[in-house]
């Protein structure tokens, strides 16, 4: 019995030993596995960056040539799965493919939004580790940052409920702004519940209350039929003045990664969905009320509609550049967008270039310099050469999209060499990147 006791202890102990070496030698398989994951993706990520570079200027000239591949997402029942792992930010979610539909610059052309010249907040979640909550934001329910198959693009997931809201950190709210954001949305079908949605709402309430004056317009997301937009805003002592549905069919639009446009004018509220205008309310907004920017989502059904968003900037001004130009010889915005690492540029920002346009037309006789200028990611070479690109970029859109003669425009890219913001935030990167337009 003794030796009996002795050889068993003896296995036992090689057991734990061996169970602990295998241990280690996984965990240090794993952190390998992962170190080289995160290099598949970079190399990806780069290959496909050289491409667009590449096709920059060919995608404005022969409009819809260049188009642009969103992350594939996947629709109906399968649901992607989120692999947090240990916050290496480069986990991802998985699924079938849905790709966004491409539409060409000239799809634009007559896209007037023109977004505000002071930003106020931007966040792409580039800080955050996946899995978390976001750092710049505040909500009374819970959410994560979430990544989709190999994109290096996140999103926060906003989970639905009544009274939860979803807050980003910034200052109050000017009379004057802009807001955008891209939306993602998962799972909608033609069993997709009719108050199924997502809610942007301007509330004098700095916390998760409705507040005693609000503005409220509701993205409808269910797909079994054309559900209206509506809109509505409460003064306290007077109720409900406004409560309206606007007639729209947004169904296919909220299935491809729309881009969300809002402008505030004083009272005047409009919307963009894409680069189509489906409200605007001349007196929808309680003037020197409201401070405040909140998200909420309801309606979904729990484990099989999910609904993100990404890429939230909120900017003072959206006012008129053509006057800002005939008045300073000069304006400069960040409202022109590219695709990352490429001239590209994104078909919504063609309000703003409309407008040079019209500045152009109006004075027959003036010439003008259009500079690009890039924050401080990659090397000094290559951010010139694209900050010159965009610059060209731009001058080609006036002239393919708007006739404007070549002879009246010239081009320069500046690089990183002018920042006006800190490159090692999100927000000083976003003030960085812009185009100049000087009159000669």
């Amino acid at each position: 019995m003794k030796t009996s006791s002795k050889t068993f202890l003896s296995l036992l102990i090689a057991l734990m030993i061996g169970s602990s070496v295998n241990a280690q030698f996984l965990k240090k398989l794993g952190k390998k596995a992962e170190k080289a994951a995160q290099r598949t993706i970079e190399r990806r990520v780069e290959k496909e960056t050289s491409e667009k570079t590449d096709q920059a200027l060919d995608s404005i000239l022969e409009p819809g040539s260049g188009e642009k591949q969103g992350p594939n997402i996947p629709q109906g029942n399968d649901s992607p799965t989120n692999t947090t792992g240990n916050n290496s930010g480069n986990n991802t979610n998985t699924g079938g493919a849905s790709a966004p539909q491409a539409k060409s610059i000239t799809v634009y052309s007559k896209f007037d939004y023109v977004p505000g010249d002071k930003l106020m907040f931007f966040d792409d979640y580039s800080k955050d580790f996946i899995g978390d909550f976001p750092s710049k934001w505040n909500t009374n329910g819970s959410g994560e940052v979430v990544t989709i198959d190999d994109s290096p693009q996140r999103w926060m997931e906003l989970v639905p409920g009544y009274g939860i809201h979803y807050i980003p950190n910034m200052p109050a709210l000017p009379e004057e702004y802009t807001i955008e954001f891209d939306l993602l949305t998962y799972g909608m079908d033609n069993q997709t519940s009719s108050t199924a949605g997502i809610e942007v709402s301007l509330s004098d309430d700095a916390n998760f209350k409705a507040g005693n004056h609000y503005v409220e317009v509701w993205l409808p997301v269910g797909q079994y039929a054309a559900f209206g937009i509506r809109a509505r805003n409460y003064v306290y002592g007077e109720g409900t003045a406004i409560n309206s549905e606007v007639r729209s069919d947004i169904r296919q639009a909220v299935l491809n990664q729309p881009h969300i446009s809002i402008a505030v004018n004083k009272a005047r509220f409009r919307l963009w969905v894409n680069e189509e205008k489906y409200v605007d309310i001349p007196r929808l907004v309680p003037q020197n009320k409201l401070t405040t920017l909140k998200f909420n989502v309801n309606g979904l059904k729990d484990g099989k509609e999910k609904i993100f968003i990404s890429n939230l900037k909120v900017a003072e001004g959206g006012v008129d550049l053509r006057r800002k130009l005939l008045s300073d010889g000069k304006v400069s915005t960040n409202g022109i967008l590219f695709d990352v690492g490429s001239a590209n540029i994104q078909p919504q920002s063609m309000g703003i270039i409309r407008q040079i346009s019209q500045v152009l037309v109006q004075e027959a006789s003036m010439k003008l310099k259009i500079v690009g200028h890039t924050d401080a990611d990659g090397s000094d070479e290559s951010n010139l050469k694209l900050s010159k690109n965009r610059a060209d970029a731009v001058k080609n859109a006036l002239v393919s999209v708007y006739g404007v003669s070549a002879d009246r425009l010239t081009s320069e890219g500046k690089g990183e060499g002018e920042p006006v913001g800190d490159n090692n935030t999100p927000d000083g990167k976003a003030q960085n990147r812009r185009v100049e337009f000087i009159k000669q």
